[in-house]
């Protein structure tokens, strides 16, 4: 394969315009440009959390999950393509249960925290939210595909329980939220 990025800056963005796939320019100011920059920065802090994981598991999981979000990035960049099918989000939510029988049930609510990398978790399921939010934006002008704002939805719940899945295997407890503190 050729070298497709042969040149990093091509002045073409001077002018407040991005460049689709397809070579339509918008703003980049534009939902679109919203929607694929929160999940570029979504696949950026679960990069970040990889790199804070020390569980193979967990690591190669979110890699594929990786891949996942970047073919989202490029399905928000080609308008009417559709790249995450079903058998993704059943993954997810077969991954949630899986996870959440490991884990006692929540009494209380918890607060991002424990260990350094549970935090970074819950960083990346509100980025997450985040993301299906400016997705969701975008389908109310544009149409974006079911599975991907699904998938969004479903990866924010995983990366609730992952969070509360790596303290327990890191010996950390879940930080309550305490009313009377509040």
């Amino acid at each position: 394969m050729g070298n497709r990025l042969s040149k990093l800056y091509t002045r073409t963005g001077d002018d407040g315009t991005s460049g689709l796939s397809g070579g339509e320019r918008i703003p980049k100011n534009h939902e679109r440009m919203n929607a694929m920059g929160t999940v570029d920065e979504l696949n950026s802090v679960i990069g970040l959390l990889i790199c804070k994981l020390q569980d193979t598991e967990l690591e190669s999981m979110f890699t594929a999950i990786q891949h996942d979000l970047f073919n989202i990035g490029g399905e928000i960049s080609m308008p009417g393509q559709s790249f995450i099918q079903q058998e993704k989000i059943t993954g997810l939510e077969q991954q949630i249960d899986q996870f959440n029988e490991s884990v006692e049930p929540l009494k209380d609510f918890i607060l991002p925290g424990g260990s350094e990398a549970a935090s970074v978790c819950h960083m990346a399921r509100s980025i997450a939210r985040r993301a299906e939010r400016d997705v969701v934006t975008l389908h109310h002008l544009e149409p974006v595909c079911d599975t991907t704002r699904q998938y969004l939805n479903r990866l924010s719940d995983l990366l609730f329980v992952v969070a509360r899945i790596i303290n327990q295997r890191l010996g950390h407890d879940d930080v309550l939220w305490k009313k009377e503190l509040a």
